[in-house]
């Protein structure tokens, strides 16, 4: 498949995708599934390595064969998709696409196509319907959209083609099929349950890590560790390939068990079970010694303690800036009046190149997967794929890639998502798991500000399908008569 044609296919997928989220009539959500088929299966063709053809359609056939069995089955039991897209999470392997290398959730795109399947099944039960992600909907799916159309003038098409076949159009469409659940407490329970125990295994093997020294995946960490400066600093990634994403998962288990703790006070025995994983789980977030994690645990803990206490939460806010404005005071790098870019280990720099790319391009941006190209060319940088031109905060990276537009809508969907999950919460279990649902979110949006993966954690794309879950739930039981 030759370049202008994959981009073609890439854009009318993101569109069929967009169409899929906002439309209400059976037609055209048909004709967006299709769009999304299509531009899916292209770019997954246009990426494919050349030769073992047999090898790859027999793999094609079984896997279709496997996805329609996984979807008779989601379709009797919905929630199944939600637990075992959670058990994908940590799945991350580095692979070779061609000449680039990506971690990638393989495991994950299964699951994506058993929610496909499912997904298709229902809409031709369907007639006219509300919009699943309801207030997210139209946000969503102009991003989406946007971020299709900038596939056509990108500066990197393969890279944009990764970031659209392997990250955007199957999480979008996993979020779509997630919206969709109906409301259970049970499976709800269920999924903390899985969250909590897959927090506490992954924190107790990173602390294992630390005190046996034994890394797994990631070469780059290891050689890291080996000219730390001090013998107590050891970075561990447990199961996962990179420390911060490994940091960013337990810092959604202990938010997810935090709410337990704030929401649930009429049961003493969950919220002291959700404090024991809380405890355990903080411990192994330590050695990962992801300053993303820290961060964005603390941004979410006083936006918890705001939503929950109110007024009373001040003094709490106010220590937490205390505490925050001394470890800046303290810091090393600080006393030593070191550079900006040396206290933020270089990150200064990228930042502000990655703002003077979105200035030299502010109206349609680089394209998807455009901004290491781009990064390069600004900076005068050698090389095909320089490793010097890696965005670490979204925001940049978006603006960057789809202009002032693509950042706007950007902005907009962040905002809705946090307005849905964090609305009239009350002490009830659809607050606290909607509570969970809004930190974790939040969270992880904080976690992109420093660490550039919003868009490739399927968790992002699942809690922006559950918070509107949550939502409707707790608007049907408001609604419900007393």
């Amino acid at each position: 498949m030759n370049v202008h044609a994959a981009q073609v296919l890439g854009a009318a997928g993101s569109i069929g995708l967009a169409l899929l989220i906002v439309a209400t009539q059976r037609e055209l959500r048909i004709g967006g599934l299709v769009a999304w088929a299509a531009g899916w299966g292209g770019l997954a063709v246009y990426l494919a390595p050349h030769g073992h053809h047999r090898l790859l359609a027999a793999a094609a056939v079984l896997g279709v064969i496997a996805a329609a069995v996984g979807a008779a089955i989601v379709v009797r039991v919905p929630w199944l998709l939600a637990l075992a897209t959670l058990a994908c999470v940590p799945a991350r392997f580095p692979v070779h696409v061609g000449s680039t290398k990506a971690n990638l959730l393989l495991p994950i795109y299964g699951v994506v196509a058993v929610a496909a399947l499912a997904l298709a099944w229902e809409i031709f039960g369907d007639g006219r319907r509300s919009r699943p992600l309801g207030p997210l909907a139209w946000p969503l799916a102009a991003f989406l959209g946007w971020e299709g159309l900038s596939f056509l003038w990108t500066k990197d098409v393969r890279q944009g083609a990764i970031e659209l076949c392997f990250f955007v159009l199957p999480f979008g469409l996993l979020a779509e099929a997630l919206a969709r659940l109906p409301w259970s407490r049970a499976w709800v329970l269920t999924l903390y349950v899985q969250l909590a125990f897959m927090g506490l295994l992954f924190a107790l093997v990173g602390l294992w890590q630390y005190q046996s020294r034994n890394i797994f995946w990631n070469p780059k960490v290891k050689v890291d560790n080996a000219y730390a400066p001090s013998g107590w600093f050891y970075r561990v990634n447990s199961v996962f390939y990179d420390p911060s994403i490994y940091g960013r998962f337990l810092v959604v288990a202990i938010l997810a068990s935090l709410a337990v703790v704030l929401l649930r006070r009429g049961d003493p025995l969950w919220q002291i079970a959700a404090a024991l994983v809380i405890v355990i789980t903080w411990a192994g977030l330590l050695p990962s010694f992801s300053q993303s994690s820290f961060v964005a645990l603390m941004v979410a803990v006083v936006i918890g303690a705001i939503v929950v206490w109110r007024r009373a939460s001040l003094p709490l806010v106010a220590v937490a800036i205390v505490l925050v404005v001394a470890a800046v005071i303290v810091s090393p790098s600080i006393r030593r009046r070191a550079s900006l870019s040396h206290v933020t280990s270089g990150r200064s720099t990228l930042v502000s190149t990655g703002v003077k790319l979105a200035y030299h391009h502010p109206l349609l941006g680089v394209g998807v997967g455009g901004f290491k190209r781009g990064y390069a060319e600004l900076a005068h940088l050698k090389g095909k794929e320089p490793k010097a031109a890696a965005s670490h905060t979204t925001p940049v990276t978006v603006a960057a890639e789809t202009g002032v537009l693509g950042l706007a809508l950007f902005l907009w969907l962040a905002a809705v998502a946090l307005w849905t999950g964090f609305a009239r919460i009350r002490e009830t279990f659809e607050g606290a798991a909607r509570l969970a649902f809004g930190l974790a979110l939040a969270a992880i949006l904080v976690h992109s500000l420093f660490y550039d993966s919003l868009f490739e954690d399927p968790t992002f794309w699942g809690l922006l399908a559950l918070v509107v879950v949550g939502a409707r739930a707790a608007a049907s039981a408001e609604e419900a008569p007393a």
